[in-house]
C-alpha cells in the first residue's frame, strides 16, 4: 500500500506543483486575478455548475456527441482501414482519395458541415466523425501492412485459409497499432467538438466556455477548461484499459484453431 502511494505520488508530483503555483500566482498578486482565478475558486464555480445541474447538461451534450461520431467512426474506419491494407487492389484504388481526405484539415470544412447539417446535433455528429475516422484509418493501414512477413509466411506454409490467416494472425498483429489509432481518435474528436461547439452550438461544453469568456465569468470558463481536461484523461482510460483486455491474446496467435 505503501509502494503504491509513493508512486501515485511520485507520478502526480509535477501536478502538484502546478496546481499549487496556479493557487499562490493570483494570490500572491504575480498575476491577475480577474484574469487567472485561483484554483480553489475554479473549483468552487464548477462545484456550483455541478449543484445547479449546469455543468451536466452541457457534459451530457458533448459526451453523447462524441460517443455517436467515434462509434460511427469505428464502424467505418476500422473495416476500411483492414481492406485498404490487406488488399493491394483496394489500396491502389482507394489510397489517393484517403490521402486527400486525411490532409484536409478537419475544422476548415467545419463551414461546410455546417451549411450542409445545419447548426444542431448532426452537424456536430459529423465532425467528430470526419475527425475520428481518419486517424483510425491511418493507424489501422499503418497496422496490417507492417505484420511480420515472416509470421504470414510461416502461417501459409501450414496451410491455413486466407480467412484463417486474416483473423488468427493478421489483426491479432496489427491490434496494438490499432488501437493506438483508436486511442488517438477518442481523445481527438473531444478536441474537434469543443472548437465546432464554440463557433456555433448553443449546449456543449465548448458553447460553455464561449459564452463564460463573453460574461467574463472567468472562474466558469476555467471550470470547463478542467471538466474536458478530465474527459479527456477518462476517455483514455478507459480505451488504454479495453486495449489492454482485447490484446491479452496478441502475442502468440493461434493457428491450430
Amino acid at each position: 500500500m505503501f509502494q503504491l502511494t509513493a508512486k501515485l505520488f511520485k507520478q502526480s508530483i509535477l501536478l502538484i506543483i502546478l496546481v499549487s503555483l496556479w493557487e499562490i500566482a493570483p494570490r500572491t498578486g504575480l498575476v491577475n486575478p480577474e484574469y487567472l482565478p485561483p484554483f480553489l475558486e475554479v473549483i468552487k464555480a464548477g462545484g456550483e455548475m455541478v449543484l445547479s445541474g449546469e455543468l451536466w447538461t452541457h457534459f451530457s451534450t458533448s459526451i453523447t456527441r462524441s460517443i455517436y461520431g467515434f462509434l460511427l467512426a469505428l464502424v467505418v474506419g476500422i473495416p476500411l482501414g483492414l481492406l485498404i491494407g490487406w488488399y493491394p487492389l483496394a489500396r491502389e484504388l482507394l489510397n489517393p482519395t484517403f490521402e486527400v481526405y486525411r490532409n484536409t484539415a478537419t475544422l476548415a470544412l467545419l463551414p461546410v458541415f455546417m451549411l450542409i447539417l445545419g447548426i444542431g446535433e448532426a452537424s456536430k455528429i459529423a465532425i467528430v466523425f470526419y475527425a475520428s475516422t481518419s486517424e483510425i484509418l491511418l493507424l489501422t493501414i499503418t497496422g496490417v501492412k507492417n505484420v511480420d512477413p515472416l509470421l504470414i509466411k510461416s502461417a501459409r506454409s501450414m496451410n491455413l485459409s486466407a480467412f484463417k490467416l486474416f483473423t488468427k494472425v493478421v489483426l491479432p498483429a496489427a491490434l496494438p497499432t490499432i488501437f493506438v489509432g483508436i486511442r488517438m481518435a477518442g481523445t481527438g474528436c473531444i478536441l474537434v467538438l469543443i472548437a465546432a461547439e464554440m463557433i456555433g452550438a448553443k449546449a456543449g461544453l465548448g458553447y460553455l466556455i464561449t459564452f463564460a469568456q463573453n460574461n467574463f465569468q472567468i472562474a466558469k470558463m476555467f471550470a470547463g477548461i478542467l471538466t474536458i481536461s478530465m474527459l479527456g484523461l477518462l476517455v483514455n482510460f478507459g480505451l488504454t484499459s479495453l486495449e489492454k483486455r482485447f490484446s491479452k491474446w496478441k502475442q502468440q496467435p493461434n493457428l491450430n484453431k
